[in-house]
């Protein structure tokens, strides 16, 4: 096992462990729906099918990327796609980039895509990768090792500055982004790994060509907790948890996103942890919600549990819509949406 394979190994046992969540919160509680005590709808018949980039979904769910090392992602990857394909939502792989490197693909290939022939399928590679090493060619062959319907591209500055050996030089990154967006033939998504995008670095996204943002923000796991446990030093281990919540929370990335650009796709990630915290990110903005280190004990167990977990958010999303009269989610976008503390009227 290498080093890479090693470190990614690490960080799926540390995330299962519990010990590397953000102490704040997301967001989410800051805000509650108004309640509608008489919905005039059928809760059988309400409609949770969603379109995001020219693909539709029977849920707005999305598996987000997560990996684990090479002997244990072909099953985790597997076992979310066999789930995805039968309820109908979409899924991330973890990063591509040891695959790409070694030519082992860790089940990162076209059984895949057999195994989930309807849903979008998104690759993945490290954005910091397309200034060290990695480009157009690597980009095209994670997406067609795949038959995948989009790329995404990950930040992660904060995650690279306290992990031993990270990639540090993030000079460039923007340029090569918007040279990838004009060049490659499937859209381009940029997501953050759990410190959040600000408006102002999603003018910048939207001005490269990136086609969707995912803005996974603060309020699940800390990546720079994760390297600071996995930190030999003690001066690692202190930086972590001094860095452990640092990030813009998930619910106001959504917000001021979506009030500076308000077509830009969004997805929400970061903190996500049941189906109305989903339906407050929907009503804040976001296309699609996706779920990580949430699904990940289900994703290590079977697709039968993974299944069951996305039911679950599936049901809590559709007693929201319920609860507040919205037969759709185009309604539940407009449904009314109160302060739960000093927080400004939506």
């Amino acid at each position: 096992m290498t080093d890479i394979e090693r470190r990614k190994r690490d960080h799926l046992d540390i995330v299962l462990s519990g010990t590397a969540a953000h102490s704040g919160p997301a967001g989410f509680d800051s805000y509650m729906f108004e309640h509608n005590a008489l919905p005039e709808l059928n809760l059988s018949d309400i409609d949770l099918s969603s379109l995001f980039l020219g693909k539709s979904l029977k849920l707005p769910y999305l598996a987000s990327s997560m990996t684990g090392g090479p002997d244990v992602s072909e099953k985790i990857n597997l076992t979310i796609a066999e789930a995805a394909q039968e309820l109908g939502f979409a899924m991330g792989v973890g990063s591509q980039r040891i695959a790409l490197a070694n030519g082992g693909s860790h089940g990162l290939n076209h059984s895949l895509r057999r195994t989930a022939p309807d849903i979008p399928i998104y690759s993945n590679l490290g954005a910091v990768q397309l200034v060290s090493g990695m480009g157009l060619d690597e980009a095209r062959r994670a997406v067609d090792t795949l038959e995948a319907d989009a790329l995404i591209l990950h930040l992660n500055p904060l995650q690279e500055a306290l992990q031993e050996g990270g990639d540090q030089n993030f000079a460039g990154i923007a340029s090569a982004i918007q040279a990838l967006c004009a060049k490659l033939t499937v859209p381009v998504i940029v997501k953050e790994v759990g410190s959040g995008i600000s408006a102002k670095v999603a003018g910048r996204l939207i001005d490269c060509g990136v086609a969707a943002i995912d803005v996974a923000g603060a309020g699940g796991t800390s990546w720079a907790a994760v390297e600071g446990k996995r930190a030999g030093e003690a001066s690692g281990q202190s930086l972590g948890e001094v860095f452990r919540n640092w990030g813009i929370p998930t619910a106001h990335c959504l917000i001021d996103i979506r009030n500076a650009y308000p077509k830009v796709p969004l997805i929400a990630s970061g903190g996500i942890r049941h189906g109305l915290d989903g339906a407050k990110a929907i009503r804040l903005g976001a296309s699609l919600v996706g779920q990580a280190a949430a699904l990940l004990p289900s994703a290590t167990k079977s697709t039968d549990d993974v299944i069951a977990h996305v039911k679950t958010w599936a049901q809590a999303l559709r007693i929201a819509c319920f609860a507040t009269g919205s037969r759709d989610l185009t309604h539940l976008r407009e449904a009314p949406l109160r302060p739960s503390s000093n927080t400004a009227h939506l």
